[in-house]
Parts: structure tokens; C-alpha cells; sequence
């Protein structure tokens, strides 16, 4: 447990960088102190592990002052990840990733051994072992610079804007990373971001700051997105919070409908009838495995001669799915809304069809767990 006690940065010119912070990260989750541009958020992160010297108020670790040990003792037992991963360009991934080991004294074979089955945990390859930083792309420099944080098996790891260097795609894929990794290993996280969408996703809790380093609201996603503290806040969050809420339940609860899915080998006219008969105008068509294969209108079976299979003819695009089972209601608004039908697929987790979600179904199921 990290707990700031009235905790403060003055510089000399006057400026308050961080003002009388109170706040306790919990051991074992994720915190995630977001804010804008000369809030105190990387401040804060940075006084944890003596980078920045406090000059008010108190921060303990597991109740124990941290000025009350030595900054290289301390700084060696927290494990430390920043903006495009900072790897030594002269030594290998290996040798990066043994850097901490090495410093606390341990052999190097023992060292080494230890950043190998780190490349693994976080998905480097072995082959990589031996190349240098440059040889990199930026996605793999900071899958070596969290392991090179996690190398002696720190209980804490700070995290300065690890994924912000990276573009949307490769940061998708870290965030899901270190979402895998916290469910395996528990470390006590604080991790510093400016986008609310990375706070939201990965925290369990989120530090919300103001500008002049004043925290403005600490609370756990949810609770943030459906009670910003205060103006201030809501604005940050942004006005599509609603939205980002849904991430928060499941879509395991909605009632995906049957009646309008058929196998490639239904004949036109029989599925036209049938849906006619429950008023959809659209029909989605699935291959014999039950594997989403596209949509056609009601409007254009009626001008398909008699006789004629669904496979056969040019099927619109079905979108993409959600999965019943693991994904959020979110997941499920957003393939409905960028599906030509106006509805979600929702599958299984070998991605075979379970039924369609109309956007009735969605509202009504929006409206019982957000009222």
C-alpha cells in the first residue's frame, strides 16, 4: 500500500507542482492518475520513488516513510517504466532486462536466466534476445522495458505514459498485455496516462488532477463516469462518459434473437416470409457452421427469383461482432451501430453466431442498469 499524507511539491520560483495530495493506492491494483498537461500527475508518480524529492507532507510504503531509506535501495525495489522504454542502446534485450538483477548482486547466469523467462511472459520472442534496442520496433522497446521493470520481482511498478510514443494499434495491444499480466502477477500499480479512455480501461481506480497538482476526485472507474466530482472533471472525462459507462456491463444479460439467422442453403423466399412475419427487414446469412458470412434487405429478397439459396447472392458486409460471453455492453452498441443492418452479431468464443440484437433490445437493456 502506497499511502501520500498531505503530500507536496514547492519549487523555488513559487510554482506548486503537487498540493497537499491525500490519497492511498491499494496493494495489488491498478491506479491510474490522469490529468492534463502541468496537473502534478508524473510529480506524484515520481515522489513515490524519490525522482522527486517532496517538500510537504509525507508518502509511506506499507506504512514506512520513504525518506527513511535510500533512494538507490529504493528505487532498485520499484520497478519503473517510462515513455519509450529509456533501454540502454548498448546492451542487448537480455542484458537491459537483467540490468536491476545485476545491481542487486545477482549471478549473471541467474540474471539472465530470469530476463528469458521475462521475453516470454511478455511476449517477445526468444530469437530477440540478442539484438539491440534500435533493432526494435517501438511496441517490442517497451514489451522489453516492462520486463526489465518486473525483473526482480518489484511488489510495485510505476508507469510514466509507458504507451503514448506507440500508435493506436500497438498501444490496443500493450494495454491488453498489461491487462494480462496484472491478472497473473497482482503488482501494486500506479500508472500515469492523459487519456481518460487509457484510465478507464486500465485502472481500478483513477486519480483524477487539476491544473496547480490539486486532486480533483479519486474513485473507481464506474463511479467516475457516472459521478464526476465536478464540472471540471466532467469536462475532462468528456460528454460521451455515457458510452464509456457501458463498458462496464456485461452482454451476457441481452437476449440475442434466432428467428432472423438462416444457413446460405435457405431459399430466398422462405426467409423473406419469415422475417416479414417479425417485422425485420433485414436477415442475417451464416454458413452451415453457424459462421457470419453477411446481411441482405427483406426489400431486395423479393426480387430474387423462387428457389434461389441466400448463399448465392452478394451479401452485405456483416460488420463486426461481440462476443455474448466476455464482451461489454459497449462492445455490443458499437457493432450494432456500425452494422449495415442497424443490429449486432453476437457470438460464441469460437465465433459462431448465437443471434442478432436489435438497437430495441439494446436500448431497453441500457436503460435497466443505467436508470
Amino acid at each position: 500500500m502506497i499511502t501520500f499524507e498531505g503530500a507536496s511539491k514547492h519549487y523555488p520560483d513559487g510554482t506548486v507542482a503537487v498540493a497537499d495530495l491525500d490519497l492511498t493506492v491499494e496493494t495489488g491494483a491498478t491506479t491510474v492518475f490522469v490529468g492534463p498537461s502541468g496537473s502534478g500527475k508524473t510529480t506524484s508518480l515520481r515522489m513515490i520513488n524519490r525522482m522527486v524529492e517532496t517538500t510537504g507532507g509525507t508518502i509511506r510504503i506499507d506504512g514506512e516513510d520513504i525518506r527513511r531509506q535510500d533512494p538507490a535501495v529504493l528505487r532498485r525495489s520499484i520497478g519503473y517504466v517510462i515513455q519509450q522504454a529509456g533501454l540502454f542502446p548498448h546492451r542487448t534485450v537480455l542484458d537491459n532486462i537483467a540490468t536491476v538483477p545485476l545491481l542487486l548482486g545477482w549471478r549473471r547466469a541467474r540474471a539472465r536466466a530470469r530476463a528469458a523467462e521475462l521475453m516470454e511472459l511478455v511476449g517477445l520472442e526468444p530469437a530477440q534476445a540478442r539484438r539491440y534496442p534500435h533493432q526494435l520496433s517501438g511496441g517490442q522497446q517497451q514489451r522489453v522495458g516492462v520486463a526489465r521493470a518486473l525483473a526482480a520481482d518489484p511488489p510495485i511498478l510505476l508507469m510514466d505514459e509507458p504507451f503514448s510514443a506507440v500508435d493506436p494499434v500497438v498501444r490496443t495491444t500493450l494495454q491488453d498485455e498489461l491487462l494480462r499480466l496484472q491478472q497473473e502477477l497482482h503488482k501494486t500499480i500506479v500508472f500515469v496516462t492523459h487519456d481518460i479512455d487509457e484510465a478507464v480501461r486500465l485502472g481500478d481506480r483513477i486519480a483524477v488532477f487539476r491544473p496547480g497538482g490539486v486532486l480533483a476526485q479519486y474513485a473507481a472507474p464506474e463511479r467516475l463516469l457516472a459521478e464526476p466530482a465536478d464540472a471540471f472533471v466532467e469536462s475532462f472525462i468528456g460528454y460521451d462518459r455515457g458510452v464509456r459507462r457501458l463498458s462496464f456491463f456485461p452482454a451476457r444479460d441481452l437476449s440475442p434473437h434466432e428467428d432472423t439467422v438462416f444457413d446460405d442453403q435457405t431459399r430466398a423466399e422462405d426467409a423473406r416470409d419469415i422475417a416479414a412475419g417479425h417485422g425485420s427487414p433485414w436477415v442475417l446469412v451464416v454458413s452451415a457452421e453457424r459462421m457470419p458470412l453477411g446481411w441482405v434487405g427483406t426489400d431486395h429478397l423479393s426480387r430474387v427469383p423462387a428457389g434461389v439459396p441466400l448463399g448465392d447472392l452478394d451479401l452485405a458486409p456483416y460488420g463486426h461482432t461481440f462476443n455474448i460471453g466476455t464482451d461489454s455492453l459497449r462492445a455490443a452498441l458499437d457493432a450494432a451501430v456500425l452494422s449495415p443492418a442497424g443490429r449486432a452479431v453476437g457470438v460464441d468464443e469460437d465465433g459462431r453466431v448465437v443471434g442478432v440484437v436489435s438497437q430495441d433490445d439494446l436500448g431497453t437493456a441500457i436503460w435497466s442498469v443505467t436508470e
